[in-house]
């Protein structure tokens, strides 16, 4: 059995730790926090909860992820990915059940580090993840609509197409000043990076901290301005809202049953799946900026750790972001202490600060979840995408179209059994079956070992040879069998078969099944079947079958002149 996987990058970073990587990593870590902020606050209200839920999760998961993670530079905290699914759970099960769907995933996301699952989830097919993160993006921007315009709606239904019905039907009601805080707060954020760019008096310092936390500024002041000084009232606040409260919830672990455990697995299993991909896509892009090399499994395991803690706290799931993780890089954090810092930065903001966020426009909040949306878009892959072959066309839209109109859990189920179904269907196409007549092509024959003669490759009479090439599993079972009677009615019953294996890396049961019946059918035939270079490792599989015993160890050749003289004694 293979050992546990846990290394956390922290401890060793520590080893040759000193005082200027301190330095780097303080002010990484100080400016992460600012980041992550807004983001935090923006995730915790649209996924349905508090905002200090949000922040709450950003501090615990970001400590636990940085002190457990097996990567350098990974910063943890609430993302955009889960905001879709943290809504539909509340809808359904209320904050309860996401405090128990979110530990289930954390214990899923443990057994995916023990299980050694880090490097498999790695392979989850491309067009599924552009798909439902194409998805999200869109579900996320239209749920912040009414925000954004600051529409005047009794209910916002949960369904994607009458959401939009109802938006258009309650247009007229749109106010001028919320729509004017939304629009403006997507133009500063969307436009900060060229604007930050010009010289000026403090260009330097403005250019480190995110259009988010500026927009935020600016919003917030000139929403109280107008209120004060223009008595302009209808600008919704986060505190019209919420009673924001700085007092650090206590550890409270929900009461589990039976029933409600059953009814949350399948949630479960859709946060740690996503969990999984963000966070270990995250670390491999921030590897090919640093120049390291993450463990996958103890990244899942520290992400399975962050989201046991955070729902015990108040909190909600999450996983590795890659914005706040580029951003760390960008600053200069190269350690684990980065990510510490930044939840620090964090905690001291929301005990001394949280009061302020009251006064935060809603409308504002909504512009920053739609330039969220829109970097999650990946509309830019989703386009590529469309050039691939069909199949994965297929997958893409499949994944898209079920994460917009259903749910993010169906999306990828059915995403993956598409993909697996394609998959196999590919796999099927690669192996071919081709019937080799009166003499083997020497030409062809350099990969075989043993070939001795080459005269000697001429098949005699009442000898039928067929070549497997590529896997050998049902699909090309099911091919093999057609073409087999076909030739029935075409050719003169032949007293030996061989069957070529020499490019047939592996054999599954389906395969072994069909071969066998291949073998009875033809010994009811009274023709005799010969393989020809079986491999170790698939000769190990038919051992481990029987198959060796029904057929005959001398039956099974490790090579064509073996083979060919073997068919010649029985004929």
């Amino acid at each position: 059995m293979t050992a546990l996987e846990f290394k956390p990058k922290l401890f060793s970073t520590l080893k040759h730790y000193d005082r200027k990587q301190f330095t780097t990593d303080l002010l990484a870590g100080i400016i992460v926090g600012i980041v992550a902020l807004p983001l935090a606050i923006a995730f915790g209200i649209a996924s349905g909860v508090t905002p200090e839920k949000g922040i709450i999760t950003a501090i615990v998961a970001g400590l636990i992820v940085s002190v457990f993670g097996g990567s350098k530079v990974q910063i943890g905290g609430p993302t955009g990915a889960f905001i879709i699914i943290i809504y539909g759970i509340i809808q359904q099960y209320g904050f309860e059940g996401l405090t128990i769907a979110t530990l289930l995933a954390g214990v899923f996301l443990i057994l995916f580090g023990v299980l050694h699952l880090g490097t498999i989830i790695k392979y989850i097919p491309y067009p599924i993840v552009v798909g439902f993160t194409s998805g999200i993006a869109l579900t996320i921007f239209t749920t912040q609509i009414k925000d954004l315009l600051g529409l005047t709606m009794a209910s916002v239904p949960s369904d994607f197409i009458e959401k939009w019905i109802a938006y258009v039907g309650a247009f007229p009601t749109i106010d001028a000043w919320s729509a004017a805080v939304g629009i403006a707060s997507v133009v500063i954020i969307a436009s900060w990076q060229k604007v930050s760019s010009f010289r000026f008096p403090l260009s330097s310092f403005l250019r480190k901290l995110p259009g988010s936390l500026i927009a935020i500024i600016l919003m917030t002041v000139g929403a109280l301005l107008l209120k004060q000084y223009a008595g302009i009232t209808t600008i919704e606040t986060i505190g019209d809202r919420f009673s924001i409260s700085s007092q650090l919830p206590g550890a409270q672990v929900p009461e589990l049953t039976w029933d409600v455990v059953k009814a949350l697995v399948s949630p479960a299993i859709t946060i740690a799946i996503l969990g999984a991909i963000e966070s270990l896509l995250s670390a491999t892009v921030a590897d090919g900026v640093i120049g390291d090399r993450h463990n996958s499994n103890t990244e899942l395991i520290a992400q399975g750790i962050a989201n046991l803690a955070s729902p015990i706290f108040g909190g909600i799931p999450a996983t590795g972001a890659i914005a706040r993780t580029m951003t760390n890089i960008n600053n200069g954090g190269r350690t684990p202490v980065a990510g510490i810092v930044h939840a620090a930065v964090l905690l001291l903001i929301f005990l001394f600060l949280m009061p302020l966020a009251q006064y935060i426009p809603m409308a504002c909040l909504a512009g920053v979840l739609v330039i969220v949306a829109y970097n999650m878009s990946g509309w830019r892959s989703f386009f590529s995408i469309m050039k691939n072959p069909k199949s994965d066309v297929i997958v893409l839209w499949v994944t898209f179209l079920l994460t917009v109109i259903f749910d993010l859990t169906v999306a990828i189920e059915v995403g993956l059994i598409c993909a697996c179904l394609l998959f196999m269907r590919r796999m099927a196409e690669t192996t071919d079956v081709k019937v080799i007549s009166q003499e083997i092509n020497p030409e062809e024959e350099s990969s075989d070992f043993q070939l001795g003669n080459l005269e000697h490759l001429t098949i005699p009479d009442g000898v039928e040879v067929y070549e497997i090439n590529g896997p050998y599993f049902f699909g090309a079972g099911n091919k093999f069998e057609e073409i087999m009677g076909a030739l029935r009615h075409q050719r003169q019953k032949p007293r030996v078969r061989i069957i070529r294996m020499r490019k047939v890396p592996f054999v599954d049961s389906t395969g072994i099944h069909n071969l066998t019946n291949l073998c009875l059918m033809s010994q009811g035939e009274g023709i005799q079947v010969v393989l020809s270079g079986v491999n170790p490792k698939v000769e190990a599989v038919l051992h481990r079958a029987g198959f060796d015993k029904m057929l005959g160890h001398e039956n099974i050749c490790s090579h064509i002149n073996e083979a060919l003289e073997r068919a010649r004694q029985l004929s």
